[in-house]
């Protein structure tokens, strides 16, 4: 009965390391889709297939921390997975669709995009657990890749031919790729508790949110992930004018502390003269 008792303990831990697996396995499938779709000409659902992918890639990670599943093999095979769906697949998506006709250009651009993104999960798999937490330091790669996949998605839905060597799709291609490898901080859904007394307005708000996107998919993605990595900038922004004001401030108190040292150093030295012409 011991021995029995065992083993299904053994196969129920085997199935919970399983199931994050799976949905990691099947991002994967996602991304090779969109390459295959991406080669064949259908753009459209090369790129529907790379947002398919995020809904996987997320899945993945909060199951595996739900059923207390993480594990360094997880960990690994997700990087190799969010780099062949994230890095790989858009890139040859946004190559294929419109950086072609740039020729050398073109193809450099995407692979600056592809590049950038296995930096940023490299990086990510070493700085996860001191200093990506609460915030992410550079832009998700899954977040660079829905902003590709969106904006075919955007232009497809009201332009009949897809833009051939488009410079705007070229200069946003390298702009996530470099976004990626930046320091700039974008929150991290990690941040949110959904224990905490505000966690009904964030459900109403994510509600709301599946209600807008519902509308009208095809631009409400598209300007929801362009948004997100605006805020970024503007929180950027705003944190770098904020310790530049506090910066400005320590300066100044130290230099009113200087005035004041000499204005009292000032003071002892006239008393100390006016004392010995009195002695004199």
């Amino acid at each position: 009965m011991r021995q029995k008792n065992q083993r299904r303990r053994e196969g129920k831990n085997k199935s919970v390391y399983l199931l994050p697996n799976l949905c990691t396995s099947a991002s994967l499938f996602c991304g090779f889709f969109s390459v295959v779709k991406s080669l064949s000409g259908d753009f459209t659902a090369a790129a529907w297939a790379i947002l398919l992918a995020g809904i996987f890639d997320l899945l993945d990670g909060r199951l595996a921390r739900l059923a207390k599943a993480e594990s360094q093999f997880g960990v690994e095979y997700d990087s190799l997975v969010d780099l062949s769906s994230f890095g790989l697949a858009p890139g040859i998506l946004i190559y294929t669709w419109s950086l072609y006709g740039l020729k050398k250009f073109g193809w450099l651009a995407a692979f600056l995009y592809f590049a950038c993104g296995a930096l940023r999960l490299a990086r990510f798999n070493v700085q996860h657990d001191d200093i990506e937490h609460d915030y992410f330091q550079g832009l998700p790669i899954p977040i660079a890749a829905y902003v590709v996949a969106t904006y075919v998605i955007f232009y497809q839905h009201y332009f009949s031919f897809p833009p051939e060597g488009s410079a705007l799709a070229a200069a946003m291609t390298m702009t996530l790729g470099l976004l990626m490898v930046s320091t700039i901080r974008y929150r991290s859904m990690k941040s949110v508790d959904f224990k905490s007394r505000y966690s009904f307005f964030v459900l109403v708000l994510v509600v709301i949110g599946i209600f807008v996107v519902a509308i009208r998919p095809e631009v409400t993605m598209f300007v929801m992930t362009v948004g997100y990595v605006i805020s970024g900038l503007i929180e950027e922004g705003i944190t770098l004018h904020q310790s530049r004001r506090f910066l400005e401030k320590v300066r100044q108190r130290r230099v009113e502390r200087a005035s004041e040292r000499l204005a009292v150093v000032g003071g002892t030295d006239i008393d100390e003269d006016a004392a010995g012409s009195g002695g004199v």
